[in-house]
C-alpha cells in the first residue's frame, strides 16, 4: 500500500503529483513497492482520485484516503484482498526507497517478525522545547535527551495482515502504522534505514532529490547546461537589467523579479547542468516574495545549491539578442558581474535578429546561456 492522502500544505502543493525526473513522485514510490508486492494499492485524496480521472500511477488499484494518516491507511486496509498475508506500508512522498530496503522488512516478517520498520540512529543532540512562561509564544530548553538507543524510522514498514488489521480496528490514530502495532504489545523489528531514503516535505527537498537521483558523469568529466529566457518590453516605466548592469536610455522588461534574461539564462544552465529543475521551480512566479527580486541574487542561490550538490562552474557564455538598445560597451561590465556571482569566468556576447520576428521588431530580449560545471574540488 502506498499512502499519498496528504495536501502538501508544507511543500505548497500536491507533492505526490510534483516531479522527479518527469515522473510524479507517487509513481516512483509505487514501482518500489512494486517489486516486493503482488499488488499494490494506492491512497490519494478524494478530490485527486476524481481530478486524476482513473490514472492509477502504477498501482492496480487507486482508493480515496481521508482526513488523517492513519484513516487514509484503513481506507488502503479495506481494498486490500483478504488473502494477503503481509502487507508493506509505503509513504508517497519517500521516491528513493529501493528494493533492498523492501525486501529488508519484508524478509524480518517472514522470518517471524509480526512487524518491520527501517531506522536510523539519531546522530543529532535532542532536546525537548517548552513554553516560556514569561513569554508563551517562544520556546525554551525543557530538557536534553540522552540519543543513546534512539533512532528514527522510515517508511516501507511492513507488518503480518492481521497483526496490521487488528491494530487498525481500533480506530486510533498515530504518526505511522508501527506506533498503532506497538500498541497492541506487538514487537517491531528494526532493519538497517537507508540515508537516501528522504521524505519530500519541502521543495528544496525535491530539489535535493533530483541531485541524488541525476546521473553521475564519468570520472573527470564536466557536466554542460543550457539555459534560454525571453521577455517583453514592459509597458511600465521600469529599468532594464541586463547581466547585473542597469543599462540606461531603455524601457525595462517585462517579468516578476527584475526580468534580467541574461541572469535568468545563466541560472538556468546551471541548474540544468546539475540536474536540480529549472528557475521558475525554484523561485515560482506565484510567490509575492520574489517580486522585483535582484536576479543576481537568484543566480548567487543558484550556484550555492549546485555546489551543495557537489558541482562548480568551469566557464559560461551568454549570448544576448536584443535589436535595441545597443549593448556592445555593456557586455565586458555584464561578463564581470556574473563572473563574480558564477565563481567563474563568464563571457557575454550580444547579436541582432536582424528583423525577424519579435525580437527583430524590438519587442523583447532573449539570451542563451551554456555553462560547463565540474565536480567541486575538496
Amino acid at each position: 500500500m502506498v499512502v499519498a492522502g496528504g495536501s502538501g500544505r508544507r511543500f505548497g502543493g500536491a507533492k505526490q503529483f510534483a516531479t522527479l525526473e518527469d515522473r510524479p513522485l507517487v509513481e516512483w514510490s509505487v514501482a518500489a513497492a512494486r517489486t516486493v508486492a503482488e499488488g499494490v494499492v494506492l491512497v490519494l485524496p478524494r478530490a485527486d482520485v476524481v481530478v486524476q480521472g482513473g490514472r492509477r500511477f502504477g498501482a492496480d488499484l487507486v482508493v480515496a484516503g481521508a482526513d488523517t494518516r492513519a484513516g487514509s491507511v484503513r481506507c488502503g486496509l479495506d481494498a486490500v484482498p483478504s488473502e494477503a498475508e503481509i502487507v508493506v506500508v509505503h509513504d508517497g512522498a519517500r521516491p528513493l526507497a529501493g528494493e533492498d530496503l523492501f525486501r529488508s522488512v519484508v524478509a524480518a516478517v517472514t522470518g517471524g517478525a509480526e512487524a518491520a520498520v527501517p531506522a536510523l540512529p539519531v546522530s543529532d543532540t535532542v532536546k525537548r522545547a517548552a513554553p516560556d512562561a514569561s513569554m508563551p509564544d517562544r520556546a525554551v530548553v525543557a530538557e536534553t535527551i540522552p540519543r543513546a538507543g534512539l533512532v528514527t524510522v522510515q517508511t516501507p514498514q511492513a507488518f503480518d495482515a492481521a497483526v496490521l488489521r487488528r491494530a487498525h480496528s481500533t480506530g486510533g490514530e498515530a504518526s505511522d502504522d508501527a506506533g498503532l502495532v506497538e500498541a497492541l504489545g506487538a514487537i517491531v523489528r528494526l532493519v538497517p534505514g537507508d540515508p537516501r531514503n528522504m521524505k519530500i516535505t519541502t521543495a528544496e527537498d525535491l530539489l535535493v532529490a533530483g541531485a541524488l537521483v541525476a546521473r553521475p558523469a564519468p570520472p573527470g568529466a564536466g557536466r554542460i547546461g543550457q539555459g534560454f529566457d525571453v521577455h517583453p518590453f514592459a509597458a511600465e516605466a521600469r529599468p532594464l537589467v541586463l547581466g547585473g548592469v542597469v543599462v540606461s536610455g531603455s524601457g525595462g522588461l517585462a517579468g516578476h523579479s527584475d526580468a534580467d534574461v541574461v541572469a535568468h539564462a545563466l541560472a538556468d544552465a546551471v541548474l540544468g547542468a546539475a540536474g536540480l529543475g529549472d528557475l521558475g521551480t525554484r523561485f515560482p512566479a506565484s510567490e509575492p516574495r520574489w517580486a522585483g527580486a535582484d536576479s543576481i541574487h537568484l543566480l548567487d542561490e543558484v550556484v550555492l545549491l549546485a555546489r551543495q550538490a557537489g558541482h562548480q562552474a568551469v566557464n559560461a557564455t551568454c549570448t544576448v539578442v536584443c535589436e535595441q538598445p545597443k549593448l556592445g560597451h555593456l557586455v565586458s561590465s555584464m561578463g564581470d558581474r556574473l563572473s563574480a556571482s558564477l565563481g567563474a569566468p563568464v563571457s557575454v556576447g550580444a547579436k541582432r535578429a536582424e528583423g525577424l520576428g519579435a525580437l527583430g521588431r524590438a519587442e523583447g530580449i532573449a539570451c542563451l546561456a551554456v555553462v560547463l560545471l565540474c565536480e567541486v574540488q575538496r
